[in-house]
């Protein structure tokens, strides 16, 4: 099975800030700071999906083509950088 340590690091992080927003929210903190923090809690998961996202594709384009050259592997990573656009 294909690791994903850096995906459930963020998704940890998400955890946290959704933790947070919870906490400030019952403890009556100002809407503005709610806020920030939740928006914070969309960017955490959105870089995470992004990351699985992105490493699945790789993962299986490796797996159907075998190793990558450089060469290659530095296209899919501005494809991947592109698709952030999206």
């Amino acid at each position: 099975m294909h690791e994903h340590g850096n995906i459930t690091a963020r998704l940890k992080r998400a955890h946290g800030h959704l933790g947070r927003t919870i906490t400030m929210l019952d403890g009556g903190r100002d809407v503005l700071e709610v806020a920030q923090q939740m928006q914070a809690v969309i960017g955490a998961l959105q870089k995470a999906k992004t990351a699985l996202v992105h490493d699945h594709i790789e993962h299986h384009l490796e797996e159907a083509t075998g190793p990558l050259p450089k060469k290659v592997r530095e296209q899919i990573a501005q494809l991947a950088a592109l698709a952030k656009y999206l």
